[in-house]
């Protein structure tokens, strides 16, 4: 989540009158500073929290490892003020991501009883959590739906179109491997499903990234499917 409440909802007036306190409550809770490469985990899917990181500002990537070894990418965000483990901190359990810096960056560590102790005295500060997990819960919903219930040629043009329309905060990855992976394939079907599009004449490809190149076309494609 960010600290930063969404512009629109049914409390954003409130929230965004209230965020600088919020923000200095959760400065307060804040420990030790970190520095991170390129690789390197913030969360680790499986292991206990011990403590929420709070990102100013840098691009990091989330994925989530079956048993069998597929992974499923949720995408790349770039920072600015985010805020990872809060649901695993109401909850209570182990990391169900890893969150993994796509470059170098410095982060800050809260303490996990520091933002307890802060909930129980200033309650008042937990719509800022409950409305940003409303949020990212529907959008994440969106996405896992889509997944499930299209084939992947839609999915790759719906997500096109979407961010031709609109900004969105989940950004692609860098390689064609790790979109296979955002998309729940393999990569031989992502590769498949993108010749499938460009055969079509809906899009292009230059170099890792994918253009619409029909965006009439591309909208058919999408609403007839």
């Amino acid at each position: 989540m960010q600290l930063q409440p969404y512009s629109t909802g049914r409390f954003s007036a409130h929230l965004t009158q209230s965020h600088q306190a919020f923000c200095d409550a959760m400065l307060e809770c804040c420990g030790q500073s970190r520095l991170l490469q390129a690789g390197e985990d913030l969360l680790s899917q499986g292991r206990e929290l011990t403590h929420m990181c709070l990102v100013p500002e840098g691009r990091v990537s989330m994925n989530i490892c079956a048993v069998n070894g597929r992974r499923f990418q949720l995408g790349e965000l770039d920072c600015d003020w985010h805020l990872f483990g809060e649901m695993e901190f109401f909850t209570a359990t182990s990391c169900q991501w890893s969150v993994v810096a796509e470059e170098p960056m410095e982060i800050r560590q809260l303490c996990l009883k520091k933002v307890r102790q802060m909930l129980l005295q200033q309650p008042e500060f937990t719509l800022f959590f409950a409305s940003a997990l409303a949020w990212d819960y529907q959008d994440s919903l969106d996405i896992y739906t889509n997944r499930l219930l299209h084939p992947i040629s839609y999915n790759i043009a719906f997500d096109l179109l979407r961010r031709q329309h609109e900004e969105v905060m989940l950004g692609s990855c860098g390689s064609p491997d790790q979109e296979a992976e955002r998309f729940g394939t393999s990569g031989r079907v992502y590769r498949r499903a993108v010749k499938e599009l460009i055969d079509k004449g809906l899009i292009i490809k230059q170099g890792a990234l994918l253009k619409i190149a029909n965006l009439q076309a591309l909208q058919d494609f999408v609403d007839k499917a």
